[in-house]
């Protein structure tokens, strides 16, 4: 199986107003989400309230899932720079076994914390690569089984296999019920799931 690389470069240089309408965009939408809920931030809602032109709108997300992605990549890039230079065990400095937990215990907290628009984002038109979606999880986790013992494992399987319980399907449609009482389940499931599987 091909390795999974990603590179946490710099992003190519945006043009000063197209990076002040993204900025503009995402503040609008961010407090149309937490006015009106999901299902009335659309498009032309944005647009509206934004005072921006339907085109620069479309331009930018192209769909209406799009919002909802953007919204979540801007949500990801502070959950990552934790990752890479937080505290540990989040961050650096921490034995492999417990980043692994501490990663996938902050996973879980976020993606249940941005359960509404993780779901959202997810474009029913579009095919999902396995991994396309959580190229930090995948690459994060691949990094700190390699730094285990865990003799003739296949860590890339082995790592798809653990990404798919952080940021696959089950957690973005539990219900609203669920969510309430869910977490500590699944933080400390996950715990026994990497334990049992780095002894």
């Amino acid at each position: 199986m091909r390795k999974v690389e990603v590179t946490f470069g710099a992003e190519p240089a945006e043009r000063a107003d197209a990076a002040r309408n993204r900025q503009h965009l995402i503040a609008t939408a961010r407090a149309m989400l937490a006015e009106l809920g999901a299902d009335r931030l659309t498009m032309d809602a944005l647009a509206e309230r934004s005072g921006l032109g339907k085109g620069t709108v479309f331009r930018r997300f192209g769909t209406r899932a799009g919002i909802f992605g953007a919204l979540l990549d801007d949500s990801e890039r502070d959950f990552q720079e934790q990752v890479l230079a937080g505290p540990p065990p989040l961050g650096p400095g921490a034995a492999p076994v417990d980043r692994l937990v501490a990663y996938g215990q902050a996973r879980i907290h976020f993606m249940l914390a941005h359960h509404e628009i993780a779901r959202a984002a997810l474009d029913g038109r579009q095919p999902i690569r396995a991994g396309a979606q959580t190229p930090m999880s995948l690459s994060h986790i691949r990094m700190l089984l390699a730094r285990l013992a865990l003799g003739p494992a296949d860590l890339d399987l082995l790592a798809l296999q653990l990404t798919a319980a952080l940021d696959g399907p089950l957690l973005l449609y539990l219900s609203a019920n669920d969510l309430g009482h869910t977490e500590p389940q699944l933080a400390q499931a996950w715990q026994d799931l990497v334990r049992r599987v780095c002894r």
